[in-house]
């Protein structure tokens, strides 16, 4: 048995009964936070917590670790509910092309794109793309993430899509950090099927899904509903042959245009809506009559200098959101939620209470991890990371660039 104490914290923050699911609406401008407090942790589970006035003492201190936080905040660790990590090669070829004018629907035609990383990574070996992932989970873990969502997509054929799954089968088995597996075969229409987009439907539907769930590779479905990608029919279809199998579904949608996306989204009560960049109000009022958690990505837009998602207009009708990083090499090289709080604040004008809702409990949510992670409450993981000396709150998403995150605790383990 390993055991923890983390005294004299200044603030324990997002502190909250392990049976609250998600925060909606007003709610989420509410951040449940203890003052000068005490957090105590055995093996991989938080068993207690309170003011430090209130501490009874700990009788047995037989392998006991005590970390003294003062002047320090203690808060979850954020959950990232949609990346793209497992990745061949970087594009800053792309990234360049931006700069010199061209839109990612104009990089997209010429070859550039999903269907760039799709080519790199059916050419990459298996120990390759897990050595290189790892890295990257590393890179992630040390900002503050504890728990990660990563998709396929960027195979597009069946040998490449499986062996993404396999790689994040096997980051599963091996990392601390939780991770969740989605298979998004449906992520563009190989160019190889350009004129036969049925075949590549039929690819997805007849022959990967049964070998993922004979395998046990995914948890998730998704499709890319965007226009020039996945009509809404097809998501339907899709979705749908994913639910049969088990896998709960999920949506990139409204990143570019609305075409009915959302709607399919909560017809096959997918567990989350992501992007939102392009929302209608009928859109809006959809989603307010659903449990489907909008999953907002601003480093994407941030990155791609597109529309930033309705983020107060959906808080305003009462919607709840979730924060992501969208990680992946064409739209969003960085897997730093911290940065996400930050231009969610700055560029979303979401308050630091807002943001940190949304990368906790709400994205823990968009997980399906909301009953083991996302907020402080006794029965949970203990996930946790200590800040840096910190005035308020609010200086975490201030001070962006920085990284204000001392240390890390994954289950319960100090990395």
């Amino acid at each position: 048995m390993s055991r923890i104490l983390i005294k004299n914290i200044k603030e324990l923050v997002q502190v909250l009964d392990a049976n609250v699911r998600k925060l909606s609406g007003e709610e989420m401008s509410n951040l449940s936070t203890i003052k000068d407090a005490w957090l105590a942790i055995e093996d991989d589970i938080i068993i207690a917590y309170g003011e430090m006035k209130d501490w009874g003492g700990i009788t047995d201190w037989t392998d006991l670790e005590v970390i003294d936080a003062s002047g320090k905040m203690v808060f979850p660790t954020w959950c990232d509910s949609h990346t793209h990590i497992v990745f061949a090669k970087t594009r800053e070829e792309e990234f360049v092309d931006r700069i010199k004018g061209l839109t990612y629907q104009e990089i997209a035609a010429k070859g550039g794109g999903i269907l760039n990383s799709a080519k790199k990574l059916q050419a990459a070996s298996e120990e390759d793309l897990y050595n290189d992932t790892l890295n990257r989970i590393k890179e992630i873990q040390i900002t503050g993430t504890g728990a990660v969502e990563i998709k396929s997509g960027y195979g597009l054929s069946l040998d490449a899509e499986l062996k993404m799954l396999r790689v994040i089968k096997r980051l599963k088995e091996n990392c601390d950090i939780t991770i969740k597996a989605n298979f998004l075969g449906a992520h563009a229409i190989p160019a190889e099927y350009k004129e036969n987009r049925r075949g590549y439907i039929d690819l997805i539907i007849n022959e990967m899904l049964p070998i993922i769930e004979k395998e046990n590779l995914a948890d998730f479905i998704d499709t890319f509903c965007e226009t020039n990608y996945y009509t809404p029919e097809e998501t339907n279809e899709i979705l749908e042959a994913g639910t049969k199998i088990g896998l709960t579904p999920k949506i990139h949608v409204n990143q570019f245009t609305s075409i009915g996306g959302i709607q399919v989204g909560i017809k096959n009560k997918a567990l989350s809506v992501d992007h939102l960049e392009v929302m209608t109000e009928k859109d809006i009022a959809d989603l307010a009559q659903s449990n489907v958690m909008p999953t907002l990505l601003p480093s994407c837009s941030f990155f791609l200098t597109i529309p930033y998602a309705p983020a107060k207009q959906l808080i305003e009708k009462g919607l709840p959101i979730a924060l992501a990083t969208d990680f992946n090499p064409g739209s969003t090289p960085s897997g730093n939620m911290c940065f996400v709080l930050s231009l969610a604040c700055i560029n979303m004008k979401l308050t630091p209470e807002q943001a940190i809702n949304a990368a906790t409990i709400n994205a823990a949510y968009a997980m399906g991890l909301e009953k083991t992670h996302g907020s402080i409450s006794v029965g949970k993981k203990a996930n946790v990371f200590i800040t840096n000396e910190m005035n308020s709150i609010a200086h975490l998403p201030y001070y962006f660039g920085h990284n204000q995150i001392e240390e890390v605790i994954i289950n319960g383990k100090r990395t």
